[in-house]
């Protein structure tokens, strides 16, 4: 199947599959078949939870397919901007001079997330990382105290390694409706979908495309281009489905996978508030809590995004185009 074809039925339908009870994202990947995968092209549904049609509502499930593109239904959970969480290697989460990426580091107000990359930035040097890691989810301002190790591995005030420069805001959703509401959604649901028209409709305003920011360290000296246990990052590479990737992150350490699925489109939950995330990623490399911020890099150690969140058993990231155009960065 031609992949602009399925590009095509996935951006035509998306709005209607994410109408559904119990879908958290839609992207294009390749169909499984009895456990195991194919070649061939389809959408993929992801889920909180995979669940027998009799027990779902008629207008929850999702179509086989659409036109001639078949569906895929992959459970993941719900995707989560990742809390911090217990470091595998403790050393990761000390005070480290010069830092590397890799390392505990965070906002002052924040808990930890991870060290991405040391990058450029109108010729200047800048540690790149996401908007929940340096910039506390929109909340930081420009100068804040970047620390190194983040708060949560034992930063305090000296231990301020640079200051926040610039950060891409993330869009929220409109939060829940009320009982009222929700009594009329319930009410009308039948309707509405049988007229093709969904109670969770995909916002066209508020959707997102990196969850990105860059700080600027207060000596040079202080932080290196190194990352741990993967080394110099040497340019950028466009996501591939296949392509074997890897990071370096807080709290797993280096973890490796591949690329499993592209042109996402997810529901992240931030701690309560959530936001809807558009042309991302998908791999399953492991990541926990704290390991925000990596840089994902290919076996070549060509930049391909910035992990950002995930589910149990899923990881995902912004591509590093959309990155470096948002915040003017070059990867070198």
């Amino acid at each position: 199947m031609p992949a602009d074809d399925v590009r095509a039925a996935k951006a035509a339908n998306e709005a209607a599959i994410f109408a559904r009870a119990n879908v958290v994202g839609v992207a294009i990947g390749n169909k499984s078949i009895r456990g195991r995968e194919t070649d061939e092209r389809c959408i993929v549904v992801f889920v909180e939870a995979k669940r027998p049609e009799a027990e779902l509502r008629r207008w929850d499930v999702v179509p086989k397919a659409f036109g001639e593109i078949r569906t895929d239904i992959v459970e993941t959970g719900r995707f989560h901007a990742l809390e911090t969480a217990q470091a595998v290697d403790v050393g990761r989460t000390k005070r480290i001079r010069p830092a590397p990426g890799g390392v505990s580091i965070g906002h002052i107000q924040i808990t930890a997330g991870t060290l991405g990359v040391l990058a450029r930035r109108n010729g200047r040097p800048v540690i790149l990382s996401n908007n929940h890691v340096l910039a506390n989810q929109n909340a930081g301002r420009v100068g804040d105290s970047i620390l190194q190790p983040g708060p949560a591995d034992g930063g305090r005030l000296q231990d301020t390694i640079a200051r926040l420069a610039d950060f891409v805001p993330i869009q929220f959703k409109e939060p829940a409706p009320g009982p009222i509401a929700r009594f009329l959604a319930r009410l009308f649901a039948p309707l509405l979908h049988a007229a093709g028209w969904g109670l969770r409709r995909l916002p066209s305003s508020a959707s997102n495309f990196v969850d990105a920011a860059v700080a600027e360290p207060i000596e040079p000296r202080l932080v290196t281009p190194e990352i741990l246990g993967i080394g110099r990052a040497r340019g950028t590479k466009d996501p591939e489905i296949g392509l074997q990737v890897r990071k370096s992150g807080r709290t797993t350490g280096v973890t490796q996978g591949r690329i499993t699925a592209i042109d996402a489109v997810v529901e992240v939950d931030y701690g309560g508030p959530t936001a809807i995330f558009r042309e991302q990623i998908v791999s399953d490399l492991l990541s926990k809590g704290g390991d925000s911020g990596s840089l994902v890099v290919d076996d070549a150690r060509h930049a391909v995004g910035l992990l950002f969140a995930g589910g149990a058993t899923t990881t995902l990231i912004n591509p590093i185009a959309a990155v470096a155009s948002a915040l003017n960065v070059v990867i070198e």
